[in-house]
């Protein structure tokens, strides 16, 4: 019987070569649309392959493997550096599968697990392991907190961080001066902002909770 086109080129009605082909007329007279190639956009603000590397190479030295981003970001800009976002960090660890585990394990031989039964004193020992104060700064002088600006207990204890926020503020304004398709506002991120009040557990939503309850 051959196409609707063919039937039209045939002089049979539209209409009836519609019929006979069994589609709708106005399917069968629509002209087909010419599909137009879309094409994609390349983003301002993409990093090249090169700085995607090097943030890999620095987040996965052995300074910083063990860390999380927002504790990389922080510290980088405490040392004057600016890499890129923390989104931006995640971002590139998530493409590289190490978002959830990219630390150094440890590998330890299987040993047999102990299996102790007492019956009487004086036949089970087992000791408790308490930390001392010593040389070794920790959590108040590496820790970065969310809740005071991404400074340490010993910053703000000892009055560093306004100085801090200064000197962080600069070189994110120097790297917006350099490449500002790489930045979406030009103000700094909300979580350097050092707060005029921080606690642990905020007394104010407790009592909101208890009032509700």
């Amino acid at each position: 019987m051959g196409t609707y086109r063919d039937l039209v080129d045939a002089d049979v009605p539209s209409r009836a070569a519609a019929v006979l082909v069994g589609i709708p007329r106005a399917t069968a007279t629509r002209t087909p649309r010419t599909p137009v190639p879309r094409v994609r956009v390349v983003p301002a603000n993409k990093l090249s392959l090169l700085e995607r590397a090097e943030i890999l190479k620095v987040v996965n030295s052995p300074e910083f493997v063990d860390l999380p981003p927002i504790q990389i970001y922080a510290k980088l800009l405490d040392e004057g550096i600016y890499l890129g976002s923390i989104s931006t960090i995640y971002r590139i660890l998530n493409e590289n599968k190490q978002v959830k585990d990219r630390r150094r394990q440890a590998r330890h031989l299987a040993r047999a697990i102990p299996e102790l039964v007492a019956t009487g004193p004086g036949q089970v020992f087992s000791w408790d392991i308490t930390k001392l104060a010593g040389p070794v700064k920790g959590y108040n002088h590496t820790h970065h907190h969310t809740g005071i600006g991404l400074n340490t207990p010993a910053d703000v204890h000892f009055g560093l961080a306004e100085a801090k926020a200064r000197q962080r503020s600069t070189i994110l304004a120097d790297a917006r001066a350099r490449n500002p398709e790489c930045f979406t506002t030009n103000h700094d991120p909300e979580v350097l902002t050092i707060p005029t009040t921080a606690w642990i557990n905020n007394p104010a939503e407790r009592t909101e909770q208890k009032l509700a309850a």
